[in-house]
């Protein structure tokens, strides 16, 4: 049980088609920050936003390490589409959470995407058969695509009211002027004294109705080995990027780039760092994944494991991609090179929460004994 290649599902033909419409739209993408419809319509209609979404709700509830392979080889495609997808599809566990009736009516549209982001603010006010809602929430990646947006409002930490707000009852902000997954238009979205039936709000059950193991991982850590993986993509496409020019460019009358000994030490590096990151997120997966089936329970030990290998997996991305980087040399700088975008979205996955670096020391502190700090495991 490994993450390759190999999996029916990456493999397949009309999954194959699916990314290259994905690649070929990599600029439009990035200038419209979005993922354009007609890509959307072909992910939809192969159930690639329902991936984790159990099957007694209408979901396709595919094993974890398949799940991990698309991503990566979605990220290869695009960083931002990748991005979204992994966000969209993690939201879909909430089946599991919340309840059955609610899960009923939003996936019994096949074409159902959630986006959610933290609050800046919120307040949900009791009224006659529910609540009126309202708040402002940052960071929604994929929210110009979602069907249903997810508003929070914390309770007590770490418990949140949850309330499920269709499009169209929402207000979009256009807050994301960024260098570095622009295509994922995570846009902040607002409420104002929006009302939402008493159906539609919940507190997250503690424990998950679905007896499937993927829904004994937590969100953060399904966050964290999926944008993991999000980064290795990108960094593999980097690197494959830099690999191909390498192959043609004579700078300045010297020599191709391939027969240079720096930049064959480059690439010798760069892959030797980025299999190194991806064998380490792929056997801790594989460890944690094996737990989940044989003994339906994940121990500190596991969970701790992959959060270190996700996170390094995002630091090492991002280092593979400036060796990539290095070797296109002055071309690197413009927009139009295609190392430019691979760049910039590099970065981006590293500032987000699941890329901190103080995910290392909660690994150290395990490891030395100490209980570890923060909740990321």
């Amino acid at each position: 049980m490994t993450i390759t290649e190999s999996s029916p599902t990456v493999q397949s033909a009309d999954f194959q088609a699916v990314l290259a419409r994905i690649a070929d739209a990599g600029d439009a993408i990035e200038r419209e920050r979005q993922i354009p419809q007609d890509v959307i319509d072909a992910m939809v209609d192969q159930g690639l936003f329902r991936l984790l979404v159990p099957r007694s709700v209408g979901g396709l509830e595919i094993d974890y390490l398949d799940y991990l392979a698309i991503v990566q080889a979605v990220a290869a495609a695009d960083g931002s589409t990748a991005w979204c997808f992994n966000q969209n599809n993690i939201l879909g566990t909430m089946a599991s959470l919340m309840p059955e009736s609610l899960a009923q009516e939003i996936w019994s549209d096949s074409r159902s995407i959630l986006c959610n982001g933290p609050p800046q603010h919120s307040n949900f006010v009791q009224v006659d058969g529910g609540y009126s809602v309202s708040g402002r929430w940052n960071f929604s990646s994929g929210s110009r695509h979602a069907t249903w947006a997810v508003g929070l409002e914390r309770v007590a930490d770490p418990t949140a009211l949850n309330c499920i707000i269709p499009k169209g009852e929402f207000t979009f902000i256009d807050t994301w002027q960024v260098n570095g997954l622009k295509g994922t238009g995570s846009f902040s979205f607002e409420a104002k004294d929006v009302f939402v039936p008493a159906s539609r709000v919940y507190l997250e059950l503690k424990t998950p109705r679905e007896d499937g193991p993927l829904y004994l991982i937590p969100r953060s850590l399904f966050f964290g080995s999926g944008f993991g993986m999000v980064a290795l993509g990108v960094a593999r496409s980097a690197l494959d990027a830099a690999i191909e020019i390498a192959t043609r460019k004579k700078p300045q009358e010297q020599t191709l780039l391939r027969d240079q000994p720096a930049i064959q030490r480059i690439i010798g590096q760069a892959e030797a760092t980025w299999g190194a990151a991806n064998a380490f997120l792929q056997e801790k997966a594989v460890k944690l994944w094996r737990k989940a089936l044989d003994d339906h329970e994940l121990p500190l030990e596991h969970r701790m494991e992959l959060r270190l290998a996700s996170t390094h997996a995002i630091r090492q991305g991002a280092l593979v991609t400036d060796m990539a980087y290095s070797v296109f040399g002055s071309s690197a700088i413009f927009e139009s090179s295609v190392i430019q975008r691979k760049f910039q979205d590099s970065h981006a996955i590293t500032q987000q929460i699941q890329g901190r670096y103080e995910h290392y020391d909660s690994a150290g502190q395990y490891y030395l004994g100490f209980e570890p700090s923060g909740r990321m495991f």
